[in-house]
């Protein structure tokens, strides 16, 4: 008995002691949550910012969240989605004063543009295309490099350091007004295409092997693992959304978080708001809307697990189409299938097929 006491002991120490030299990374939302979790593994401790079913583009951290950064908490790394989508995290970082590595795990995936006027600019790299249901005149875009300078009413110039600008041929100058939060001429959703998480994989697997060499074979190997699994699903959905016909590929959402999904299986958005993730549309808009789900039989149109669905629900009623069920955009579920990443995307298909056939 005694014997079985001390092993016992000893093995709850050495549990506490590997978890004590753990790395602590954080992450701004639970989708990257998710991500880093799976190529870490348990050799990480993770400290999540904004939770399961929360609108990252929304969010005024609160004293605990700063606190999360403070020098004794040990935080090595942040990671944080960027292109707009949660920029308040930069604004965490002045007012934590923290000194670690902050990594934008987007960096390096092929953007897709929006247009101010049209819902989606065509890019020239990709000639995506998204049905234009109406006119957004909710922000002036002046355009610079790519012709694309933001101006979105947000104060955020990132004053902040981070290791990765090389890529970003954008000038991101945000200004940030919480009032009405656009995301300018860049869609940043990038993960809803699977393509573009195995380089989301990639930017968290090397943060963390340069962190932590001594597990840097692990963090690798779970990410090459985690990055096939990302493949295969996605080779497993380019064929099932294949056999949906012509005029069932029309995706209505509340607003545009599912371009990069859309764009990947050859479907097309209609959304009553746009680029815009919480004005209120005008009458004429939502009319427009109706009216358009009407010609082109639209059967479904699908609620957002960050949105309130009284938008779509009266949408649904007067166009005649019926509700698909609810898609996983901005943010994970609390639990379910959705609780994850992989899990959301396969939930979000099997609704969105469903829907449509």
């Amino acid at each position: 008995m005694k014997k079985s006491l001390i092993a016992l002991g000893l093995g709850l120490w050495l549990s506490a002691s590997a978890y004590a030299h753990n790395i602590t990374v954080a992450t701004s939302f639970s989708i990257l949550e998710d991500m880093v979790k799976n190529v870490g593994g348990e050799h990480i401790t993770v400290v999540n910012i904004l939770g399961a079913d929360k609108d990252a583009h929304h969010y005024e951290f609160k004293p605990s969240d700063v606190k999360q950064f403070a020098s004794d908490k040990g935080v090595k790394v942040f990671f944080t989605n960027g292109l707009g989508m949660d920029s308040w995290a930069d604004a965490l970082i002045k007012a934590s004063g923290f000194k670690g590595k902050v990594v934008r795990v987007s960096d390096g995936v092929e953007l897709r543009l929006f247009d101010a006027n049209k819902g989606v600019e065509k890019d020239s790299h990709q000639h995506k295309e998204t049905v234009d249901i109406h006119n957004h005149h909710d922000g002036e875009h002046h355009h610079d490099k790519h012709d694309h300078k933001h101006d979105h009413k947000h104060d955020d110039k990132h004053e902040h350091h981070h290791d990765h600008h090389s890529h970003d041929t954008h000038d991101h100058s945000e200004k940030h007004d919480h009032e009405h939060h656009h995301h300018g001429a860049i869609d940043p959703h990038a993960w809803q295409n699977l393509k573009n998480a195995q380089i989301y994989v990639d930017n968290i697997t090397k943060a963390l092997s340069e962190l932590d060499a001594d597990h840097a074979e692990i963090f690798q190997k779970n990410a090459q693992n985690y990055k096939e699994k990302i493949a295969e699903l996605d080779k497993t959905l380019a064929k099932d959304f294949a056999q949906l016909p012509e005029n069932h590929r029309y995706l209505v959402t509340s607003h545009e978080a599912l371009g990069y999904f859309a764009d990947a299986y050859g479907l097309k958005v209609l959304t009553p708001l746009g680029i815009s993730s919480d004005a209120e549309p005008s009458a004429k808009e939502m009319v427009d809307v109706i009216n358009t789900i009407r010609s082109l039989k639209v059967p479904t149109v699908f609620l957002e697990n960050v949105k309130n669905p009284k938008l779509l629900e009266q949408i649904a009623k007067e166009s005649g189409a019926k509700i698909g069920g609810v898609l996983y955009t901005d943010a994970l579920s609390a639990k379910g299938e959705g609780s994850t990443y992989l899990g959301m995307i396969k939930a979000n298909a099997k609704t969105i097929l469903e829907g449509l056939k």
